[in-house]
């Protein structure tokens, strides 16, 4: 017993000091004991985060993140030099950053379901210092020609979520009714009175909102071949016959991709119910209730700044067909290819990069300071 005892007791050490030998390299692979962020790992903690200053927030790409078809991030990651390439799991496409200037990219996928997801899965990523980052979603969008045309960029600071609600098939809605669809907790269309909004409308940092549209407001955009005979056709609609422009306007989220006068007419009395008739329906799109509501949440651990946060969005097809045309076969005919694609893509980086290099290249001010200020009451 004794022999068996003594030739136990070797092995045990061994063991041991093994195991105390490994202990410093699993800390190091869960980022605790890294020396820089790159050594850390997704989904655990990091010591030694990288401080990020600009977030660009795309939706999709059509192929390749480079070198064929652009999407909504190509353009700012070639142009502006998103190539370290983050590896992101926990989310719907991998990230890129530029080391030097801070700027990160990412590409959230189509929808409120992606944007909301990897929004949160960004925010809660340690491998990233995003206190002080200005936050910008840059994506095409349906654009009401009532106010707009194709090309033009838009800044918004309400964000209506278009899926939250009561509806009712039309042809079972009762005389009088304009529409299936009212408020959740109301008994009829535009019942004024409503419930206070939860998650039905955003209103984020108007004041920062109005400092980047006063930058960018008279900068000229690219008027591509092709947009002039897509304008010429909407011969009610003045604003759409109107080179590319910079304004402001209400934007809608939906996860159903609609068109038509009498959704458009509903997004338009959407927009103006639930913002009180502070703004007009200018842009639609999918995600940006989603993405909001996401750094909402995180605003409140410390991780992201909410009041940095911007949307833009330009017009790359219109929200209704011109006169005489079908909403099915105008729907069909943009389906195979935007005819604002190009432009909306050119106008997104031109006036969101106005607004990126204005505060990269005065960060020493904005930093700490957010241009136009951060909206009362925090």
């Amino acid at each position: 017993m004794t022999n068996r005892h003594a030739l136990a007791l070797p092995l045990l050490l061994t063991i041991a000091l093994a195991g105390c030998a490994r202990a410093p390299e699993a800390a190091d692979a869960s980022g605790t004991g890294a020396t820089s962020w790159q050594d850390c790992r997704p989904g655990h903690a990091c010591a030694a985060p990288f401080k990020v200053r600009f977030v660009v927030v795309t939706m999709f790409e059509i192929g390749d993140d480079s070198g064929d078809a652009p999407g909504e991030f190509q353009f700012w990651k070639t142009r502006r030099g998103l190539d370290t390439r983050v590896p992101f799991p926990q989310g719907h496409h991998d990230l890129y950053l530029n080391e030097e200037t801070g700027v990160l990219g990412m590409v959230t996928g189509i929808g409120t379901l992606h944007s909301t997801g990897a929004a949160m899965a960004l925010a809660l990523d340690q491998r990233f210092d995003l206190t002080e980052a200005y936050w910008l979603v840059a994506g095409i969008a349906g654009i009401d020609p009532e106010d707009a045309s194709i090309g033009s960029a838009v800044w918004s600071a309400y964000l209506v979520d278009g899926d939250l609600g009561h509806e009712i098939d039309a042809r079972e809605i009762p005389e009088g009714w304009d529409t299936g669809y009212f408020a959740r907790h109301t008994e009829f269309p535009y019942d004024p009175d409503r419930p206070a909004p939860k998650g039905e409308v955003f209103r984020i940092n108007e004041s920062l909102r109005d400092w980047a549209f006063e930058l960018t407001r008279d900068l000229e955009l690219p008027d591509l071949p092709g947009l002039a005979a897509t304008r010429a056709a909407y011969t009610e609609h003045p604003n759409a016959r109107r080179p590319p422009f910079v304004l402001t306007g209400g934007h809608i989220a939906a996860m159903t991709f609609w068109h038509g006068e009498y959704l458009n007419d509903w997004a338009n009395d959407w927009v103006s119910y639930w913002t009180d008739g502070a703004t007009d329906f200018v842009t639609s799109a999918m995600e940006d209730t989603g993405t909001y509501q996401s750094l909402s949440y995180a605003h409140e651990t410390g991780r992201v700044d909410k009041h940095r946060f911007m949307v833009l969005r330009a017009g790359s097809n219109y929200t209704m067909p011109p006169p005489g045309v079908g909403a099915v076969d105008n729907l069909l005919r943009e389906n195979d290819g935007y005819a604002g694609m190009e432009a909306s893509l050119e106008s997104l980086y031109l006036v969101g990069s106005a607004v990126m290099d204005e505060i990269l290249d005065n960060w020493d001010v904005y930093a700490d300071t957010i241009p136009g200020g951060a909206p009362a009451g925090g």
